[in-house]
């Protein structure tokens, strides 16, 4: 796992070691990390936001993509820990970028991108 820009995706039921090394994951699938705007917390009266606080009427969907994990890989993995039960997680690799191409299928916006047959990553 280098830091550079992921041109393809790992493979499903592949053992990586973690980041720092400090245990391994096997990779059960690529996953689109998605922030609920249900649980922002509950609008309160404050006078040091001075009429900044966010809108609170949420609006629009539930579910948007994360900003913050956008421009990188996000994996549904199986944590294999010395000594301990498998843990099922989310794993975001920030320090890979997603290839351009990459990231317009992982995260599109376009109407196509809901076809089934774009079910696949554009090979490279």
């Amino acid at each position: 796992m280098s830091g550079g820009p992921a041109a393809r995706l790992l493979e499903a039921g592949s053992i990586q070691p973690s980041p720092g090394g400090q245990y391994s994951f096997r990779v059960l699938g690529p996953c689109c990390r998605l922030f609920d705007r249900e649980e922002l917390p509950w609008p309160c009266c404050r006078l040091a936001w001075r009429s900044k606080e966010p809108s609170w009427r949420r609006v629009g969907r539930r579910f948007v993509a994360d900003l913050a994990a956008r421009r990188c890989p996000s994996y549904v993995v199986e944590l294999l820990q010395p000594g301990a039960r498998s843990t099922r997680t989310v794993i975001t690799l920030f320090p890979q970028r997603l290839s351009p191409e990459l990231q317009e299928w992982w995260y599109s916006k376009q109407p196509a991108s809901l076809d089934p047959a774009n079910s696949a990553p554009p090979a490279p």
